[in-house]
């Protein structure tokens, strides 16, 4: 039976995954604290009075500064406290105050000054996620799938390439695609409406560990499948908890 081999979740866009044992999901809603930060790159329109999706090219991310991927971060949810490691360097800061903030800004403004459009500015607003598409989604990703692009590119892919927040295994490659429309149930309660492919761009490039652009997965996508897609995005339609090894399986196709 498929299962939900891990879980994570990426409190600040573009920077380090963190690994989680067990979620709690609700209606229409992100996974908690995923994508809850953004580093703008340069003035980019955010109003945290009101909070609108804007394009990733707005912010610090993977697809353009992969050197993001070798900073060794870490988030405390409780105090909303980041800590950076970088070339012996540490910083830290708690992002709801405008003295943590300036820190992290700061550090991104002496390590990034050839990347950057304009200063750097931490940006949140209640209830907002910087994620990838406008709507609130779970990222999912296939672990077959993971292996069948490996083996087109032979070449070790891991998985964290492509920041997803529920990596499943079990299933056959590509089955998650053939999920579009149904609704699929993970643990107790929760359930999860599969709306949409997820196309890949040049962020999956970037080794999670190095910060080093090593492997072309959207050109081996295309080359190989005849298309750059790899992923699913799904909406929380039943609240509940999701945890490791939990079963995932499908309930009904609307």
């Amino acid at each position: 039976m498929p299962t939900i081999d891990a879980i994570y979740r990426y409190p600040v866009k573009g920077l380090a995954a963190e690994r989680l044992p067990r979620v709690a999901l609700a209606i229409g809603a992100t996974l908690p604290a995923d994508r809850l930060y953004a580093i703008e790159n340069g003035p980019s329109g955010f109003d945290p009075a009101a909070p609108s999706y804007l394009p990733k090219q707005r912010f610090l991310m993977l697809m353009r500064n992969a050197r993001l991927a070798a900073l060794k971060t870490s988030f405390d949810e409780t105090t909303h406290t980041l800590t950076i490691t970088a070339a012996g360097e540490v910083a830290a800061g708690d992002l709801r105050t405008a003295e943590g903030r300036a820190a992290i800004e700061q550090f991104f403004a002496r390590f990034f000054a050839d990347e950057l459009r304009g200063a750097p500015k931490v940006l949140y607003a209640p209830g907002h996620s910087f994620s990838d598409v406008a709507r609130k989604v779970v990222s999912i990703i296939n672990l077959n799938s993971l292996a069948e692009i490996a083996s087109a590119a032979g070449a070790p892919v891991h998985p964290l390439r492509f920041r997803a927040n529920a990596y499943v295994t079990g299933w056959p490659a590509w089955r998650e695609f053939d999920l579009i429309g149904k609704t699929l149930a993970i643990g107790p309660s929760a359930r999860l409406k599969i709306v949409k492919r997820i196309v890949r761009c040049a962020a999956t490039e970037v080794d999670p560990d190095t910060g080093i652009r090593d492997l072309a997965v959207p050109k081996v996508l295309l080359q190989t499948f005849g298309h750059s897609d790899c992923g699913v995005y799904a909406e929380v339609v039943g609240a509940g908890e999701i945890a490791k090894r939990d079963p995932v399986t499908e309930v009904s196709e609307t």
